[in-house]
């Protein structure tokens, strides 16, 4: 089988948020796919099954532990696999039928890819974990929901890079993962910064989270009265996104890098 690792939401190598790409002729049973995944050891491994239609694709995400409904990153560089690595279309579109419905990408100028995704419903949750507010030392100034995660909003970009959660706390929140923002330092030209904290989902911290950006973009967008924003994601490795919001779509447009690839032997 074969294996891809590459970079998403990264303009070099060893930045942005690793994801492998397993192209495959057909479904594998969903236990040999987790633990392929697990073996991995990624944030993220992308399955993917081309169907009959043209430029259509059917996609699967799994993290070390679980199967997640959307990945941005990881399908970023299913797409950029897709583009530039195995069936190299020439079209600007491809499509992936997903568990979160069907998901465009297009490719741009110069390699930049950008996903189409659905936004999330975010609303103030009715009861509050209590883990949410014990796992970090500054307190946040809004706590919302979306479908998937919990947004903790902050003042400052300062209160995002110096968060250093009890990941054992957070991982009792019951949701997929937990994201804080915060505006961007007016003098970095950057409208908001984040951080995605994922215990329940394997992973203590996300690098670069495409899919936190369907519940950021329309929160920010809100907020600072415009739809096109830039974002910045402040793990160590870091990730720059360009965002859109139009209607209930949000575009999310990044980079990737690619790093391996090679075969996954899985027996006679």
């Amino acid at each position: 089988m074969r294996l891809y690792q590459l970079d998403a939401f990264a303009d070099r190598l060893f930045a942005g948020n690793p994801a492998a790409v397993c192209p495959l002729e057909h479904w594998l049973p969903d236990e040999t796919m987790q633990r392929v995944a697990a073996e991995n050891n990624l944030a993220e491994t992308a399955f993917y099954v081309k169907t009959d239609q043209p430029n259509h694709y059917h996609i699967r995400w799994f993290t070390p532990t679980v199967e997640v409904d959307l990945c941005g990153h990881a399908t970023l560089a299913t797409a950029y696999v897709v583009y530039f690595l195995e069936d190299r279309p020439e079209v600007d579109e491809i499509q992936f039928d997903s568990r979160s419905g069907t998901l465009k990408v297009c490719r741009g100028e110069d390699g930049w890819l950008t996903l189409d995704f659905p936004v999330d419903v975010i609303q103030k949750p009715n009861v509050q974990p209590p883990a949410l507010q014990n796992s970090f030392h500054e307190r946040p100034s809004a706590i919302l929901k979306g479908r998937s995660d919990y947004l903790l909003v902050f003042e400052r970009q300062e209160q995002i890079e110096a968060l250093d959660p009890d990941f054992r706390e957070l991982s009792t929140v019951p949701a997929r993962g937990i994201i804080v923002t915060a505006p961007g330092d007016p003098d970095s030209g950057i409208d908001f910064v984040s951080r995605f904290f994922g215990p329940q989902s394997g992973i203590d911290e996300d690098p670069v989270t495409g899919s936190a950006h369907t519940t950021l973009v329309p929160y920010w967008a809100e907020k600072l009265g415009k739809t096109e924003l830039t974002a910045r994601q402040l793990s160590k490795r870091g990730g720059f996104l360009r965002c859109k919001l139009h209607d209930d779509r949000v575009d999310i447009t990044g980079q990737v890098q690619l790093y391996l690839r090679g075969e996954i032997i899985l027996g006679d």
